[in-house]
């Protein structure tokens, strides 16, 4: 085993620079995302053919292809096509658009999970289809999508790590950096762990409370 404490100690600036990284792409992304999964997921429950299929195929085709890949597409693959980005906001549209897939269909569930009939009185009260949707089916349909939301946005934090491939600073890159200044793997790699396990915890934290309150509520 090479830990050292002093080379631990050392990393520690490098390292926490790169979790503020880390957090300022994972809050943008899962912010994007949420907008992107709200969205598909009620163009998923349209009546539209249209729209309905359209949204399929983009989380078919997002759920079938891996993250890393869409992320180095977008990176070495766009600029050919005369799209230039920066590595960061390559970083958090790619993992936007990824979980914004799996979100979509976190949305779509937590919409056909309202028992129909409450969509049918409120029709025989007069209200729109929209009016159902936004007042009615929303408000409840949100508290069943909060659990599997939060762990989404635990998964994409873990997931912002593949950043570090396309030479985002976060704290991934800031490890291996680290790693390769110090001739040292097990030390910086040790405060990598420690730092996302302490950034991922108040989520799960989070993300347990929210289950047991939605457990009570139902």
């Amino acid at each position: 085993m090479d830990f050292q404490w002093r080379i631990f100690l050392d990393s520690l600036p490098a390292l926490l620079q790169g979790a503020r990284t880390t957090v300022a792409l994972s809050a943008a992304a899962i912010v994007l995302a949420t907008i992107i999964g709200l969205f598909g997921g009620l163009a998923r429950t349209s009546k539209n053919g249209l729209v309905q299929g359209g949204i399929s195929a983009y989380v078919v085709v997002i759920r079938g292809t891996p993250l890393l890949v869409t992320l180095m597409f977008a990176y070495y693959g766009l600029p050919s096509l005369g799209v230039l980005l920066e590595a960061y906001t390559v970083g958090v549209v790619v993992l936007a658009v990824n979980h914004g897939a799996f979100i979509t269909e976190i949305v779509r569930a937590g919409i056909e999970s309202i028992e129909r009939g409450q969509y049918m009185a409120s029709r025989a009260l007069g209200m729109s289809s929209r009016q159902t949707m936004v007042f009615i089916v929303l408000p409840q349909a949100v508290k069943r999508i909060l659990p599997p939301l939060t762990n989404e946005s635990i998964n994409l934090l873990k997931n912002s790590a593949l950043a570090s491939t396309i030479a985002v600073g976060e704290l991934l890159r800031a490890g291996l950096e680290v790693m390769t200044w110090k001739a040292n793997t097990f030390s910086p790699f040790f405060g990598v762990a420690l730092i996302y396990l302490t950034l991922t915890l108040p989520l799960v934290w989070l993300s347990r409370r929210l289950e047991r309150r939605y457990a009570v509520l139902t």
